[in-house]
């Protein structure tokens, strides 16, 4: 059995709570401060964070961390795709690992169950805007069922270097293949 699989033998996954907004925040710091998945130039601070998970969870989206002995591994929600209502059953995920447990198969259990939330909550697709084209956000989503959408040349600059943003997309649930219980209103 390989460290990866022996790690996730006490993941839990469960729903984000304000408690745990400074934990987020230092995961997200991390990514901000030296990779390019996100183009925040200033992380976000543990109260800006703890506003975002009351926020999302208030619209009954999922925010949803994986932790293993009361220590979080990483954290994943979902947010409108766009505001326009057409929009209503489109959600775009977002997804970060502690640096420490990259690689450990957490990204995959969060995504796994970002989508069936998602889908529980009525959202058909999923959409993925990856900062500076990610390797490794992009295998995550392609080994989660997501198919590459479109990539935006140098639309971002971070440490002094031009960066695209690719677009993948998963369907969830019916997908497409029936019309939702409600039309927008």
């Amino acid at each position: 059995m390989n460290e990866g699989r022996l790690a996730l033998t006490n993941l839990a996954i469960r729903t984000a709570r304000a408690a745990d907004a400074e934990a987020i925040a230092r995961i997200y710091a991390h990514h901000v401060q030296h990779g390019t998945a996100s183009f925040d130039a200033i992380p976000r601070t543990p109260v800006q964070t703890e506003e975002k998970i009351l926020d999302i969870l208030s619209k009954g989206w999922p925010f949803i961390v994986a932790e293993r002995a009361e220590t979080i591994m990483g954290y994943a929600y979902v947010t409108a795709f766009r505001n326009r209502l057409a929009y209503s059953f489109t959600c775009e995920d977002s997804i970060y690992v502690d640096p420490a447990c990259v690689g450990q198969g957490v990204g995959a259990q969060l995504m796994r169950a970002l989508m069936e939330q998602a889908s529980n909550c009525g959202f058909r697709q999923m959409i993925a805007v990856i900062g500076g084209g990610e390797p490794a956000s992009v295998a995550l989503h392609h080994k989660m069922g997501f198919a590459h959408a479109g990539r935006m040349r140098n639309v971002g600059r971070k440490f002094g270097h031009w960066l695209d943003t690719v677009y993948m997309q998963a369907e969830l649930g019916e997908g497409d293949r029936s019309a939702p219980a409600r039309e927008p209103a």
